[in-house]
């Protein structure tokens, strides 16, 4: 179900405009769907039709998005396995301080090689409705304040869902727009879209090498832009909505932890806003890659600091648990089964 679909159903049984929104904050706050002020409870408030009509809607949207199982890790973050209504399965990352990564698509078309969600390619997209249940799913649980768009998927590539969803989250779902987080390899129609949206969400760009042959080689299926346009793309989004861009760079034991590549960051983002995340890679079975040492790590971070880079050392969320974005699906699929994508989530971070 989008949520162009929502609006419709509830004007289909006697809503207007104050109604669908009464309704709509309530099941993004993961509230009964006639919950509202005290002073105007349902029955003196919403049309009877649209009153009745409420328990089938309310299963219906329930049913968008059901935790199947929950992973909590030593850090404070939880993998949650969520069921879709047709039988499908993605995944959504409770992280510490309020913060949650959702899922944007069954599997991914981009095939980034450090990375296995996309290893069998695209499986279908996530409608808006779908990517918003992940929120109310989480929101049961605990409080949300921050949502990134990280998880199974990338955004750019089901661009109209997830800005719908981001419309939605950053209105009735109360979420400041800044804590509403795009993150993507970067596609042309991501800075043609964004800065038109009423909520500019905050936008992360996963660059991973300044190299633009390197970047080529490791994320094959992602569009060709050179990592310096990419830069300055993100620049001007940063300026224009007062949000810094953050970048996503993967290290990659011997493959982009040279002094050479962070003297590339420094003259890449030298007087930009923005900042830098380092993600040291979760090693995962299969991908020829490995993780760089935690000295090196760190070292490579603070060597960015003292050059005035803002960075920030990171790690994937969960790691305890083996629940790299994409792991608790294929090991519920097996194998053997057809849609046992999996990824390494390059974006989703330790708060």
């Amino acid at each position: 179900m989008r949520l162009a679909d929502l609006r419709q159903v509830l004007r289909d049984h006697g809503a207007r405009l104050e109604h669908e929104e009464r309704i709509l904050r309530a099941w993004t706050a993961a509230r009964p769907l006639d919950a509202g002020p005290r002073q105007k409870p349902a029955a003196n408030y919403l049309p009877l039709a649209l009153r009745n009509a409420l328990p089938a809607l309310g299963e219906r949207l329930a049913a968008l998005a059901k935790v199947r199982s929950e992973h909590p890790g030593a850090d404070g973050s939880a993998r949650l396995l969520v069921d879709l209504a047709d039988g499908q399965t993605v995944e959504s990352v409770l992280l510490p301080r309020d913060g949650l990564c959702v899922s944007t698509q069954v599997g991914c078309a981009v095939g980034c090689r450090f990375c296995m969600t996309g290893r069998d390619g695209l499986l279908r997209q996530l409608t808006s409705g779908e990517i918003v249940a992940q929120v109310v799913a989480a929101r049961a649980r605990r409080p949300i304040r921050r949502v990134v768009f990280m998880g199974m998927g990338e955004p750019a590539h089901n661009l109209d869902n997830v800005l719908e969803a981001i419309d939605l989250l950053g209105t009735a779902g109360g979420i400041g727009h800044k804590n509403l987080v795009f993150s993507t390899v970067g596609d042309r129609r991501v800075f043609e879209r964004l800065p038109r949206q009423a909520v500019k969400p905050a936008l992360a760009l996963s660059l991973h090498t300044t190299d633009p042959k390197l970047r080529a080689h490791l994320l094959p299926h992602a569009p060709r832009i050179d990592p310096a346009e990419l830069v300055e793309l993100g620049e001007a989004y940063a300026r224009a909505v007062g949000h810094p861009i953050q970048y996503q760079w993967t290290l990659l034991a011997g493959v982009n932890d040279s002094e050479a590549e962070m003297d590339a960051i420094v003259r890449l983002l030298t007087g930009k806003y923005a900042m830098m995340n380092l993600i040291p890679f979760n090693p995962v079975e299969g991908t020829g890659f490995d993780r760089p040492a935690a000295e090196r790590a760190a070292a490579l971070a603070a060597s960015l600091n003292r050059r005035r880079i803002l960075t920030r050392l990171r790690q994937s969320a969960g790691q305890d648990v083996e629940g790299a974005c994409g792991q608790l699906r294929a090991r519920l699929a097996g194998p053997a089964a057809p849609e046992s994508g999996r990824r390494v989530p390059a974006v989703v971070e330790r708060q």
